[in-house]
Protein backbone atom coordinates (compact mmCIF):
# COMPACT_ATOMS: atom_id res chain seq x y z
CA UNK A 1 0.00 0.00 0.00
CA UNK A 2 2.96 2.43 1.04
CA UNK A 3 4.54 1.98 -2.43
CA UNK A 4 1.10 3.00 -4.35
CA UNK A 5 0.94 6.36 -2.40
CA UNK A 6 4.27 6.81 -2.86
CA UNK A 7 4.15 6.53 -6.58
CA UNK A 8 0.95 7.99 -6.22
CA UNK A 9 3.02 11.78 -7.82
CA UNK A 10 4.57 10.21 -10.46
CA UNK A 11 1.44 8.77 -12.00
CA UNK A 12 -0.64 12.54 -11.45
CA UNK A 13 2.44 13.74 -12.76
CA UNK A 14 2.48 11.68 -16.26
CA UNK A 15 -1.21 12.06 -16.54
CA UNK A 16 -1.06 16.17 -16.45
CA UNK A 17 1.96 15.41 -19.16
CA UNK A 18 -0.66 13.81 -21.10
CA UNK A 19 -3.22 16.18 -21.07
CA UNK A 20 -0.70 19.16 -21.38
CA UNK A 21 1.85 18.19 -24.06
CA UNK A 22 0.46 14.86 -25.83
CA UNK A 23 -3.43 14.95 -26.62
CA UNK A 24 -3.29 18.31 -28.22
CA UNK A 25 -0.24 18.04 -30.36
CA UNK A 26 -1.95 14.61 -31.14
CA UNK A 27 -5.62 16.76 -32.09
CA UNK A 28 -2.98 19.04 -34.11
CA UNK A 29 -1.30 15.95 -35.98
CA UNK A 30 -5.27 14.96 -36.70
CA UNK A 31 -6.78 18.02 -38.33
CA UNK A 32 -3.63 18.66 -40.28
CA UNK A 33 -3.58 15.22 -41.94
CA UNK A 34 -7.21 15.58 -42.23
CA UNK A 35 -7.03 18.99 -44.33
CA UNK A 36 -4.18 17.56 -46.30
CA UNK A 37 -6.39 14.76 -47.02
CA UNK A 38 -8.97 16.89 -48.23
CA UNK A 39 -7.10 19.45 -50.23
CA UNK A 40 -8.87 19.69 -53.60
CA UNK A 41 -7.63 21.66 -57.27
CA UNK A 42 -8.56 25.44 -56.42
CA UNK A 43 -7.38 25.31 -53.00
CA UNK A 44 -5.32 28.51 -51.88
CA UNK A 45 -2.05 26.66 -49.70
CA UNK A 46 1.03 27.53 -47.85
CA UNK A 47 3.49 24.94 -47.71
CA UNK A 48 5.10 24.04 -44.46
CA UNK A 49 8.49 26.20 -46.12
CA UNK A 50 6.02 28.73 -46.33
CA UNK A 51 4.91 29.11 -50.02
CA UNK A 52 1.82 30.34 -51.32
CA UNK A 53 0.13 28.99 -54.23
CA UNK A 54 -3.17 27.42 -55.57
CA UNK A 55 -3.49 23.30 -55.77
CA UNK A 56 -3.29 22.99 -59.22
CA UNK A 57 -3.59 18.35 -59.32
CA UNK A 58 -3.79 15.84 -56.47
CA UNK A 59 -2.31 12.46 -56.75
CA UNK A 60 -2.04 9.90 -54.26
CA UNK A 61 0.66 11.34 -52.08
CA UNK A 62 1.43 14.04 -53.78
CA UNK A 63 0.24 17.76 -54.49
CA UNK A 64 0.70 19.79 -57.83
CA UNK A 65 0.80 23.91 -56.99
CA UNK A 66 0.57 26.68 -58.91
CA UNK A 67 2.58 29.37 -58.04
CA UNK A 68 2.27 32.56 -59.50
CA UNK A 69 0.14 31.90 -62.02
CA UNK A 70 2.35 29.66 -64.09
CA UNK A 71 4.90 27.68 -61.64
CA UNK A 72 3.62 24.16 -61.25
CA UNK A 73 5.72 23.27 -58.61
CA UNK A 74 4.94 18.90 -57.39
CA UNK A 75 5.39 18.68 -53.49
CA UNK A 76 4.25 15.83 -51.06
CA UNK A 77 0.76 16.02 -49.32
CA UNK A 78 2.72 16.50 -46.11
CA UNK A 79 4.64 19.72 -47.34
CA UNK A 80 1.55 21.58 -47.03
CA UNK A 81 0.85 23.32 -43.90
CA UNK A 82 -2.29 24.93 -44.34
CA UNK A 83 -5.04 26.08 -46.63
CA UNK A 84 -5.65 29.64 -46.49
CA UNK A 85 -9.72 30.84 -46.73
CA UNK A 86 -10.86 32.99 -48.82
Amino acid sequence: MDTIVSLLPIIIMFVAMWFILIRPAQKRQKTTAQMQNNLKKGDRVVTIGGLHGEVDAIEDSAVYVLVDGKTRLKFERQAIGRVIAD
